[in-house]
């Protein structure tokens, strides 16, 4: 699809109405669960100083503090995504995908086998290590020869290099008998998300989902010509490394609070494109809204379907994830573009 066909109905339209699926969407996830709460429950809530009341203790100290963390996991893995895509013109890029999850699962796993008492801010900060080498080791396979940076080269290398880096982090988990504790991790989901996790990790996310919208106009061209971009005098090379560094921050920060989690990175920008178009000062915004709404409704599934036992979040987007990955290969990465 692309924006010829699109109606001509202003962004600004479009936003609102995801806007409003998203809080369609928070609702629907801080009401259905394990325990039976109303709407009336969560408004409470939110709006109350009451703290006798074990629903409103639930909402407060469990269920809140968990679906933040889905919103802004949700909106960091997107907006990685997103820029992922338009900086290599791949189609298929996502931080999933090309290693950086992997990369900063097995810098968590390494980290819980020889700093057993770090930290959460240490455990963020080598997530964050994991992912930039995870990251590199694709790309720098992909560049070992000519024509690397083909979408099926670099998806290849991403396969493979993301394979490895799971494996070590297994043979970690095995060797260190802390299977149990790093499984906790790549299971992937926000089950004991507390309120001091996220005073860490929500204002990382915010800040490089802004740095991303600040550079949305240059990511715009980077994204169609890097020729042109340098004849319109950008710094591309500059541009690349901080947005780079913006999608080592979202990824890195998204596996440290709830582990690996793929394809939300890949499905949420196709659709977003074919929504709003090639213009990343609206893909990067509509991406981050429509990724958070997504992961909300992925652990509203995964805390229903078989209630009161979970069903890992990780499954649940894999589940819709693969055959959405399949279907965009097969078309060639032109289905939403």
């Amino acid at each position: 699809m692309t924006n010829d066909t699109q109606p001509s109905i202003p962004f600004v339209y479009k936003l609102i109405m995801g806007i409003i699926i998203f809080i369609c969407m928070f609702v629907v996830a801080m009401v259905f669960g394990a325990a039976e709460l109303t709407v009336k429950d969560v408004w409470l809530s939110l709006t109350s100083n009451n703290t006798s009341n074990e629903k409103i203790s639930i909402i407060r100290e469990i269920r809140l503090p968990r679906e933040i963390a889905a919103i802004f996991v949700g909106a960091a893995l997107a907006v990685s995504g997103a820029i992922m895509q338009g900086m290599t013109r791949n189609p298929l890029a996502d931080p999933g995908l090309l290693g950086l999850t992997a990369g900063a699962n097995a810098a968590l796993a390494l980290t819980v086998a020889f700093f057993p008492s770090a930290n959460y801010f240490s455990i963020m900060i080598a997530c964050f290590i994991g992912a930039a080498v995870g990251a590199i080791m694709v790309f720098g396979i992909g560049a070992m020869q000519k024509g690397g940076f083909s979408p099926l080269r670099i998806v290849l290398a991403g396969a493979a290099v993301s394979t490895f880096l799971y494996a070590i982090a297994e043979g970690i988990g095995i060797y260190f008998k802390i299977s149990k504790d790093v499984s906790m991790w790549t299971a992937g989901g926000m089950i004991g998300t507390s309120w001091g996790q996220l005073k860490v990790i929500v204002p990382l996310i915010l800040i490089g989902i802004l740095i991303a919208m600040f550079f949305s106009r240059q990511l715009t061209i980077l994204s169609l010509n890097e020729e042109v971009a340098v004849g319109l005098g950008q710094k591309t090379t500059q541009i690349k490394v901080i947005l780079f560094i913006v999608i080592i921050f979202l990824a890195g920060a998204s596996v440290a609070l709830v582990g690996n989690m793929a394809f939300i990175g890949l499905m949420v920008p196709h659709i977003v494109r074919s929504i709003v178009g090639t213009d990343y000062r609206f893909i990067i915004p509509m991406s981050a809204i429509l990724g958070a709404a997504f992961m909300l409704l992925a652990d509203t599934l995964g805390r229903t379907i078989h209630s009161p036992y979970e069903t890992p979040v990780a499954a649940i987007i894999s589940i819709i994830g693969l055959p959405f990955f399949l279907f965009i290969v097969r078309k060639g990465g032109k289905t939403f573009v």
